[in-house]
């Protein structure tokens, strides 16, 4: 056997072994500092030093601070939804299912609140830098997984509506957003209050309100102002 035809992909294995190592550091390193120091008062120079590599290497894997607070949430967040795909059953009601979604989220929220608190303020307006597009992948695959279950009950008979799924996953999705700010909120943060708070909203939701015509109304001023 040619020994040196094998060196290549040994030598590969190895680089990859170094980087993969670099990032593991700068990942522990990061959330270490954000945990004692905070997010605010922590520095890229500062995670690099703890982590024992080059400043110019932590920008490899994240442009700036908040990158890297998306380099360890994007991980945990991904983690979760493959959870939530997994638990959500063909079998199971539409209620059932929401909460099972619900449930391990508000789980995983509840386990580093300090940094769910972080990652929670710092989306907005997140659209630039390298976990960005991840990021933004993972809650689009959220609601996806939610709008499969509106589409699957009423498939099956067991929800009806004149709007499509798409509608109603972006009402169901903002709804869970409120709730798990609203459980955040908490210094302990309790999980059996958050998910009986959304089972009661998507029982609401469930429900319907059975509007009249009048409650449908639109008066004239109304209507000239959604025109503007």
């Amino acid at each position: 056997m040619d020994v040196t035809a094998i060196e290549p992909a040994i030598g590969g294995s190895r680089r990859e072994r170094k980087k993969a190592d670099k990032l593991q550091r700068i990942k522990d390193a990061s959330l270490a500092l954000f945990l004692t120091k905070g997010y605010d008062d922590a520095t890229t120079r500062e995670i690099a030093k703890i982590a024992g590599v080059a400043l110019g290497t932590v920008f490899l894997y994240a442009e700036n601070k908040r990158d890297l607070l998306f380099l360890i949430y994007n991980d945990e967040l991904e983690h979760v939804l493959g959870q939530a795909e997994a638990a959500v059953q063909p079998s199971a009601s539409f209620l059932s299912n929401m909460l099972s979604i619900a449930t391990l989220h508000l789980t995983h929220y509840g386990r580093r609140p300090e940094i769910s608190r972080y990652a929670l303020r710092e989306m907005y307006f997140y659209d630039k830098g390298v976990q960005s597009r991840r990021f933004h992948e993972i809650r689009s695959r959220l609601l996806q997984l939610i709008v499969g279950v509106i589409k699957q009950d009423l498939t099956r008979g067991h929800i009806k509506a004149t709007h499509e799924a798409g509608l109603i996953g972006n009402m169901i999705f903002a709804l869970f957003q409120v709730e798990i700010r609203r459980f955040l909120m908490d210094d302990k943060p309790d999980l059996d209050a958050a998910v009986r708070s959304f089972q009661s909203q998507i029982e609401v939701l469930l429900a319907g309100l059975s509007p009249t015509p009048d409650a449908l109304a639109m008066g004239t001023s109304t209507r000239n102002k959604a025109k503007r």
